[in-house]
């Protein structure tokens, strides 16, 4: 059951249908009064705007500029500010796709390109569904230092706190792991500032034309699928010979 409900919060990549992708994530992780009762934190990150009020628009051709565009959170990134070559995913926490590719593909292209300056890495928040939302503000209340760890074991720990319900308790059972304290956790659902800075993440994704996860920017362009080692080969490879790889960091 639970491969079913990680399914549901992910992307539609290959053969999988568009039920995936986060335009039809309130079916997935339907929103319910139990949901939302007072005594369960709110989380905006399965909303979609309603058409009749203009929905959302989106960039056709976004711009290094308009890909770099920060809100009031910190960029989370690992490698040099200064790489020739910026790589940005978006990530839901509740993703088996993103599990996958943190699993497969991400220790080969830390090793390879991260570590040796050659590319600088993103990650962006893409929450699908209310218990990833939940999941994702703990993530950002950890320390900076701790961010990528605990992200990490969100992923390899999908199967012990991914459910189509709100449990808390699974999720703070990770987030301890580094650290957090439950008046930590407790405190850090309830910061409407986070929530809203997360929110602004999202929606800016949603502009840029991410639907779903994982997604990447690599310099700038948009690829909605999960990147193997090959594909990430084919397309740094030319950027770091370039004559003048520019960075999109810059």
């Amino acid at each position: 059951m639970a491969s079913v409900l990680m399914l549901s919060a992910c992307s539609g990549n290959g053969s999988l249908s568009t039920a995936g992708v986060d335009a039809v994530a309130p079916g997935a992780f339907p929103e319910s009064a139990s949901a939302t009762s007072s005594d369960t934190p709110f989380s905006p990150f399965g909303s979609v705007p309603d058409p009749s009020e203009g929905g959302r628009q989106v960039i056709e051709n976004p711009t290094i500029a308009d890909v770099t565009m920060t809100g009031t959170l910190p960029e989370m990134t690992l490698g040099r500010a200064d790489a020739p070559v910026t790589i940005i995913q978006y990530q839901s926490l509740t993703c088996p796709h993103c599990r996958a590719f943190h699993r497969e593909t991400f220790p080969e292209l830390k090793r390879t390109y991260i570590d040796t300056g050659k590319v600088r890495f993103i990650m962006r928040e893409f929450p699908i569904g209310k218990q990833s939302g939940n999941a994702t503000i703990a993530l950002r209340c950890a320390p900076p230092d701790k961010y990528f760890t605990l992200y990490g074991k969100f992923m390899e720990q999908q199967s012990s706190w991914v459910s189509q319900e709100v449990r808390l308790e699974p999720i703070f059972a990770v987030a301890k792991q580094v650290g957090m304290t439950q008046a930590q956790f407790d405190s850090c659902l309830k910061n409407q500032a986070m929530i809203d800075s997360l929110k602004w993440v999202k929606e800016r994704g949603r502009t840029l034309g991410i639907i779903g996860t994982p997604n990447f920017f690599v310099q700038g362009k948009l690829v909605k699928k999960t990147l193997t080692m090959s594909d990430i080969r084919e397309m740094v490879e030319p950027l770091l010979s370039a004559p003048r790889a520019a960075s999109v960091a810059q």
